[in-house]
């Protein structure tokens, strides 16, 4: 287990009326300070949106996460928030906001490999 370093991770949720708090999972994101990590999986299923909130606009909602991407990903693409370190860009991304896009509470757990946690989670919360 002295291999295994703290990582964080929230769910991204998709809430179409906020003040009734339904939201349906779209993706996780995980961040490990030690291992110099930050990444973000996410899936647009338009049916299942539809479903949930069929005045959704899954077009929308994919670009909106394409901005994820973007701060994630190291370079210019993330903006000012892109600059920022992985820490402060996994914060700002996890911040409380009264969106439609909004995540869980950040949940910590031990892993050599965030990238495989990505997916490990990827598949648990959205299977």
């Amino acid at each position: 287990m002295p291999d295994k370093q703290v990582y964080e991770y929230a769910v991204l949720r998709y809430l179409p009326q906020v003040e009734r708090e339904e939201f349906l999972n779209l993706g996780v994101i995980v961040f490990s300070k030690r291992l110099r990590y930050l990444g973000v999986k996410y899936r647009v299923d338009e049916a299942r949106i539809r479903a949930f909130h069929p005045e959704a606009d899954p077009d929308e909602i994919a670009a909106y996460l394409k901005g994820w991407d973007e701060i994630c990903a190291d370079g210019p693409s993330g903006g000012r928030i892109g600059e920022l370190d992985h820490a402060g860009r996994f914060r700002w991304l996890t911040a409380s906001r009264s969106t439609v896009i909004q995540c869980s509470a950040v949940h910590p757990g031990l892993t050599d490999d965030p990238a495989a946690e990505l997916e490990r989670l990827f598949d648990f919360y959205l299977g």
